[in-house]
């Protein structure tokens, strides 16, 4: 089964000044994060705006996302919603539509037991093919509920076709005993960008990262020296994307991507869904100035 690897781009939603999905903008974008030497999309994740879309609105841009890919790269849709129906709603329709898995996050706001949880992805991953791939994704920091891994074990044993977990809270020991789950056979990716070649250094697979559709070429950059196994360069990479990464969170980094995507001219807008907050204009101004100041096409620096 297709397991997720190296970068793993979480594509915003791009909208029309209408408040619709931006389908032309979409596929611009598919293509840019491919075109940077990327490996996985990503789509409807938290970087997408998820919660906020309809679930039409979901498969859309899971569809756009799937037939403008076009099998260049792995497409893992994410599928986690405000309730279990949904949830599995929308895990079935990335199956029937091609998508090579899918990520699901933990149920949010309502706190669950571990039970609980369990219970949840077994539910998940049952409903689509036994050999269609699942990852499972815990943000504590904004969903409440959170995993651990006995949590991980019990819904790998049960459910052979969930293969991993993107884990987006910067904890380096949970990160490593989830390495562990299921004969370290688990795969785990992190969220937070600053642990990308940590992680990968002691057996990860990957980052999940919204910064690098805008800063590819340091993702590249990145991902090759961690192939070379050659961990000084990759340092050096890691630290300047740090820098860089800085920047675009400062405020609010999803709708700083799309200030910037809109800037290099890949998406129309940058427009977000209500009540997410755009940039003010002095922030917009501010942030390209910044960016450019930085030379943040420029993998190294002197």
């Amino acid at each position: 089964m297709q397991k997720l690897y190296g970068t793993v781009v979480p594509i915003v939603t791009p909208l029309t000044d209408a408040d619709t999905i931006d389908t032309e903008s979409l596929r611009r974008l598919v293509d840019h994060v491919i075109d940077g030497g990327l490996q996985c999309l990503y789509p409807c994740g938290t970087t997408g705006e998820m919660m906020y879309l309809t679930v039409e609105e979901r498969k859309l841009v899971a569809e756009v996302t799937v037939q403008q890919a076009a099998g260049r790269v792995p497409v893992f849709v994410h599928v986690g919603a405000w309730n279990l129906k949904d949830t599995i709603e929308l895990a079935q329709h990335a199956e029937k539509i091609g998508a090579d898995g899918i990520g699901v996050v933990t149920p949010a706001f309502y706190k669950l037991s571990d039970q609980g949880l369990v219970d949840f992805y077994i539910a998940v991953a049952n409903s689509v093919s036994r050999d269609f791939p699942v990852y499972m994704y815990a943000i504590p920091q904004n969903a409440i509920n959170d995993v651990n891994p006995a949590v991980c074990e019990a819904v790998a044993a049960a459910c052979p076709n969930v293969l991993g977990i993107k884990y987006s809270y910067p904890d380096f020991t949970k990160l490593q005993q989830f390495m562990l789950v299921k004969n370290e056979t688990f795969s785990v990716l992190v969220g937070p960008d600053h642990l990308f070649e940590a992680l990968c250094a002691v057996g990860g697979d990957g980052v999940v990262s919204g910064n690098a559709m805008i800063v590819r070429e340091h993702y590249a950059a990145v991902w090759d020296a961690i192939q070379k196994k050659d961990f000084d360069l990759a340092t050096k990479y890691q630290r300047r994307t740090n820098v860089l990464n800085a920047t675009m969170c400062a405020i609010n980094n999803i709708a700083a991507y799309k200030v910037i995507l809109k800037d290099e001219g890949v998406i129309a807008t940058s427009n977000m869904r209500r009540p997410m907050e755009k940039l003010t204009p002095e922030q917009e101004q501010a942030l390209l100035a910044r960016m450019k100041e930085l030379d943040y096409k420029k993998v190294l620096v002197d």
